[in-house]
């Protein structure tokens, strides 16, 4: 099979698929925050007048390169958002999972239509990733988190490679023994990793993109090698990269112009790989 990224309408997508044809889903879809969600692209010169200050005490001018942005505002979020769900479990194969990524705004609303699309019985956990970083407002306790659900096809059987799964250090190593603490734990429901870095070698640029190191847990225990992984709101691209790296096929679908050029270049190179749309 050849990895495909569709530039289209993803629900004209996922009707197209066959029934049970995908091991694993994971999505990140946008989070109706009423927001335009925006990232700048900078770089930094050498100038004598520079607003900030690097090694050595030189000095250095920020300067403004792009931009990339997408509105995240609906009206109607179940109306947008429960049909793609109701085609999501139907190609999803009888051993899969869907990991579905949203944040506090929306969480409550959205595990109510999961239940009633896949079953309260299989619903299998609300991970909470947990990280630090951007403004922290001092009227309330401030957000540093997201939520995934955790949604089974077959709650009698379904993937979940434990011994696949990467693990942590014991916080406290001196209470499990040398044997123990050298081997790590495997992590719980709450997942504590940093976000993209603005400077890291990770970064596209794209507004909403998720560290590899998040997806690549997801995709280790709950799909196999071969297996075929779908994102249908795939944004930067990053499932695609970590199906890569892990030797699974992938189909990435967006209809944002701006995700489609990010991933034009994430993907560049890359041999057997399809892209199918006007414009893409």
């Amino acid at each position: 099979m050849t990895n495909s990224i569709y530039f289209a309408d993803n629900l004209a997508v996922l009707q197209s698929l066959p029934s049970e044809s995908v091991d694993l889903i994971y999505i990140d879809p946008p989070f109706n925050t009423g927001k335009v969600q925006a990232r700048k692209e900078i770089k930094a010169n050498r100038s004598v007048n520079g607003d900030r200050t690097g090694f050595g005490g030189r000095s250095y001018e920020t300067v403004e390169v792009g931009s990339k942005e997408y509105g995240d505002t609906f009206e109607d979020y179940a109306g947008f958002l429960r049909p793609r769900l109701d085609e999501a479990y139907r190609v999803l194969a009888p051993r899969g999972s869907l990991y579905f990524h949203i944040d506090y705004r929306e969480v409550h609303y959205c595990k109510i239509w999961l239940d009633e699309i896949f079953g309260r019985e299989s619903f299998i956990n609300e991970i909470i990733w947990a990280y630090d970083y951007g403004g922290k407002p001092r009227s309330r306790w401030p957000a540093k988190h997201d939520n995934i659900l955790f949604y089974v096809k077959d709650p009698q059987h379904y993937t979940f490679n434990v011994d696949e799964i990467d693990r942590e250090p014991y916080m406290a190593p001196g209470l499990v023994g040398p044997e123990k603490a050298a081997r790590g734990k495997l992590p719980t429901d709450v997942w504590w990793h940093t976000i993209v870095s603005t400077n890291g070698s990770e970064k596209t640029g794209y507004p909403s993109q998720k560290p590899l190191g998040v997806i690549n847990r997801i995709l280790r225990a709950s799909s196999n090698p071969g297996d075929l992984v779908l994102d249908f709101f795939a944004g930067s691209g990053t499932v695609g990269e970590s199906c890569l790296k892990l030797g699974r096929q992938f189909i990435l679908v967006d209809n944002n112009p701006e995700a489609l050029a990010v991933m034009r270049k994430r993907f560049a190179g890359v041999d057997d790989l399809e892209w199918i749309g006007s414009g893409v």
